[in-house]
């Protein structure tokens, strides 16, 4: 039986990189064939950034673990733009190998 997959996908937006995100994201799913459960949250103020316990934008979050192991210890929440560290520097958007590796991982599939 397939694993049940919840996507979420945190953003504000004032952010000018959800989109890629947003992008990258839907590419996977689709390019790899994964079905899950897509749930966007619009995150609008600092009241709801803690309640939704949001690192910043762009945030992916698959069955409730962010994709990034970096930021899951993290517990600084507000209405702010996001950083990944990939391969020396910073994106403002996580990488398809990120989203990838998650996703495969929640769907119990090799990489």
């Amino acid at each position: 039986m397939e694993n049940e997959i919840l996507i979420e996908f945190l953003y504000f937006d004032d952010c000018p990189f959800y989109q890629k995100a947003e992008e990258l994201l839907e590419s996977v799913l689709r390019e790899r064939g994964i079905e899950a459960q897509l749930v966007k949250k619009n995150i609008v103020d600092r009241e709801t950034a803690r309640a939704e316990k949001f690192v910043g934008s762009p945030s992916i979050r698959v069955n409730g673990e962010d994709i990034d192991p970096a930021a899951r210890a993290t517990t600084t929440y507000s209405l702010m733009c996001r950083v990944y560290w990939v391969k020396g520097g910073f994106l403002g958007w996580p990488t398809r190998e990120m989203i990838e590796t998650a996703l495969l991982e929640a769907a119990g599939q090799e990489r």
